[in-house]
This record gives structure tokens, sequence and C-alpha cells, in this order.
């Protein structure tokens, strides 16, 4: 297994995040594009010291980016996960 340094790039601060942290008590996470949900589960865990009840994962598509006219390249895909931590639990993010 990966060290959760490895499996965890960044967690994501954006204005749906922060709606997900208030109303559900959901973390979000850019993490590595083979890690697993028990994996991810683990590393959590592990990282921040909380007991996490549920992941969901997506696979983020790359998007087409244009320079100047005629010049066009693609970002890279990415996987975000939503980590959904027990009741009473909390990252502190400051």
């Amino acid at each position: 297994m990966n060290s959760p340094t490895d499996l965890i790039n960044t967690i994501i601060v954006s204005e749906k995040a922060a709606r997900l942290t208030e109303e559900r008590n959901q973390y979000v996470f850019h993490v590595s594009r083979n890690a697993s949900k028990p994996q991810i589960a683990k590393a959590i865990e592990i990282l921040f010291k909380t007991k996490v009840t549920g992941v969901r994962t997506m696979k983020m598509p790359g998007k087409i980016r244009r320079a100047r006219t005629k010049l066009e390249g693609h970002t890279g895909e990415w996987k975000k996960a939503i980590v959904q931590l027990a009741e009473g639990e909390r990252i502190d993010l400051a």
C-alpha cells in the first residue's frame, strides 16, 4: 500500500466544498488516480485522526484549453474524493 501522503494530494476548497462541509460534514480531496475507496478512507483516518464513514469518488476529465488562435492543448485527468466523516468529527482547515 502507498503511504497516505502519496494517496491524498490536496484538499479542495471551493463554494460547493464549503457547503458540503457545513451541511453534511463531508470534505472534498484531490487524490491519486489509482487510489481505491478503502485506501482513501484509511489515509484520511491516519492523516487527520478522524473516523471516516463513507467515500465517494469520481474521475474528472481533462479540459481543452486554447492559447491564442490555433494552439490547443488539454489539462490532465484527475480523481476527486468526497469523504463523509462520523458525526462530531471535524478536519481543521486553518
